[in-house]
């Protein structure tokens, strides 16, 4: 269900200088765009989806999105252009009410079920929108329906189904909402600690790798906001550092360029990875957890970088 690699090297870094500041769900794209035959309904759905005076009217442009789109092009579909479509979907998901995702995505879904090669298309450039690790607009909330109704399809055999099955294992794994996985760290003079033992208001785990110029970036940010370094003087707050793979010495080297006062770790044995606790399909990966170590917000979910915890905790304030 995989485009060549350069296909998606090609749509991941359009995604990536259209669509890098997109953060909620009511932005509006700056960039007009003109989209291919057949999506003459996304267009003006999206020219007019942000003056629309009542709910009703804003519901159905959302609702016939799609409805210009050919579900039964079969082996025609290869005559759309990826990059276009791929353009569309994000553009959809972002617009679409978060209360009626799963039903919004399923639906479209069961549509792309006229074939298995219509199928086979929106598998793939629904990876590309929402799992690939380079996409802005990667949430795994909204992958998950997609995934569902694709392994649930009689399109599909056996073999067929197992790439899907992983990959909803993967988004499966610590939702918003639900207790994080549990895991030990260890530090650097070997005391292990486990992360269902920190007590704190909050725990803000950061997965990183040395000489990770993204890792330095969000680091910087960290110790950057008033509201994080008060928090962490109050004992609100703990921000544990975890290094999941398996050059110790790397990280041994790089372990006194960490901020002081934070727990900073290593996965001893990668259990982590071997054991797909986290999905560490890019790094660095964030997740903010509350007393409980349920998670509030977490990489994956419309890429939550350092802003999108900040954001949250002045909300609590």
């Amino acid at each position: 269900m995989r485009v060549v690699q350069i296909v998606i090297a090609i749509v991941c870094a359009v995604l990536l200088s259209q669509c890098g500041g997109v953060k909620s769900n009511t932005a509006k794209s700056e960039e007009k765009r003109e989209y291919a035959p057949g999506t003459r309904t996304m267009k003006r759905s999206l020219d007019n989806i942000y003056s629309v005076r009542t709910r009703a009217e804003y519901e159905s442009m959302v609702t016939h999105y799609w409805d210009d789109f050919d579900f039964k092009a079969k082996e025609d579909i290869v005559a759309y252009d990826t990059v276009d479509i791929v353009y569309a979907l994000s553009d959809y998901v972002t617009v679409i009410p978060p209360q009626h995702a799963d039903s919004l995505l399923r639906s479209l879904i069961r549509r792309a079920s006229e074939s298995r090669e219509v199928l086979n298309f929106f598998a793939t450039i629904s990876e590309m929108v929402l799992h690939d690790p380079n996409s802005p607009m990667r949430n795994d909330e909204y992958y998950i329906p997609i995934l569902e109704e694709i392994i649930a399809s009689p399109l599909l055999d056996e073999y067929d189904r197992i790439a899907p099955m992983y990959d909803l294992e993967i988004a499966r794994k610590n939702r918003i909402g639900h207790t994080a996985n549990d895991f030990t760290y260890t530090l650097n003079n070997g005391k292990q600690g486990r992360l269902h033992n920190i007590e704190a208001d909050y725990t803000l785990i950061m997965f990183s790798n040395p000489g990770c110029p993204m890792c330095r970036e969000i680091m910087d940010e960290i110790t950057a906001s008033p509201l994080l370094n008060e928090m962490h003087e109050r004992g609100n707050i703990e921000i544990l550092s975890v290094y999941p793979d398996e050059d110790i010495e790397a990280w041994r080297d790089y372990h006194s360029e960490m901020p002081k006062g934070w727990i900073v770790s290593y996965d001893k044995g990668m259990v982590i990875t071997n054991e797909r606790l986290y999905n560490l399909n890019a790094i660095p990966s964030l997740y903010l957890l509350d007393s409980q170590k349920r998670v509030l917000v977490k990489d994956g979910t419309n890429v939550a970088y350092i802003e999108d915890v900040i954001s949250y905790l002045e909300a609590q304030e």
